[in-house]
């Protein structure tokens, strides 16, 4: 079992760096080599991304895949050897209803857990060694969406592999996760919003992130903990929008009147 766990562990650092690599890659290449606005994306960071701390990000990202790795290896290798509550046969609580309740569970608890952990690292006596290493990226890059100190991977690592001992999922269901997972974390990351203006200004976008809004936690950062809802912002009061700047490509410091 030990031998298996670190054999495990070892696969999926680097399943998990290479997964980063080639999402992050993707997106850099397509928004800042190739140019966002061919892309119709609205340009939020004010600078081009400096070499210097997209290679910070990429090394705090590629240790953060090992410490990622070990929970999600010690729950890989007990379903391997029949445990957990992950599942193989799509019909079994009642196929495919269940299917997305599982996913959408999974996105609740992790976004609420996320909320106040965020919030914690935020604390002056912490954000230093559990946080600050994220934070070097005043204006992030799609290589930020994993750079965490290893206090913070510690912190976040272990709720995936937790819930799947005891919330039944389904192993498509799991893996389709922790794809938009990443890939939300990217894309968030990125320094230009995709998404069209009536969605990131309307109804859907009041209730979701969006990369305008995480962008702002990177300038302002008592504002927008939350990771895929504005649910928790709203009741705790951290919500904020940020005002679109006059030229209509840039953020402004000013937050958005209600």
């Amino acid at each position: 079992m030990a031998w298996q766990f670190l054999g495990l562990t070892a696969a999926l650092t680097a399943i998990i760096a290479a997964r980063y690599l080639l999402l992050s890659g993707l997106f850099y290449w397509l928004l800042w080599q190739r140019g966002g606005e061919k892309l119709s994306a609205k340009r939020l960071n004010r600078d081009r991304p400096m070499r210097a701390i997209v290679m910070k990000e990429i090394r705090l990202s590629l240790l953060s895949s090992a410490v990622y790795a070990a929970p999600a290896a010690l729950a890989l290798a007990v379903f391997l050897n029949g445990g957990t509550a992950i599942y193989t046969d799509w019909r079994a609580y009642g196929g495919v209803p269940y299917l997305l309740l599982s996913f959408f569970l999974y996105l609740v608890v992790q976004d609420t857990y996320y909320y106040f952990a965020h919030r914690l690292m935020h604390h002056p006596r912490l954000f230093r060694w559990m946080h600050a290493g994220h934070h070097r990226s005043r204006q992030p890059t799609p290589f930020a969406s994993f750079a965490f100190d290893p206090a913070e991977a510690a912190l976040t690592a272990w709720l995936i592999p937790a819930m799947v001992f005891v919330v039944p999922i389904h192993v498509g269901v799991l893996i389709g996760l922790l794809m938009f997972m990443s890939f939300v974390a990217v894309w968030n990351h990125s320094g230009w919003e995709v998404l069209p203006r009536f969605l990131v200004r309307g109804p859907v976008g009041s209730q979701l992130i969006s990369a305008t809004h995480h962008s702002y936690h990177h300038i302002r950062f008592d504002r927008n903990y939350g990771l895929y809802f504005r649910f928790w912002d709203k009741v705790m009061g951290t919500d904020t929008m940020p005002d679109e700047a006059r030229d209509g490509s840039r953020l402004s410091m000013r937050p958005e009147r209600a």
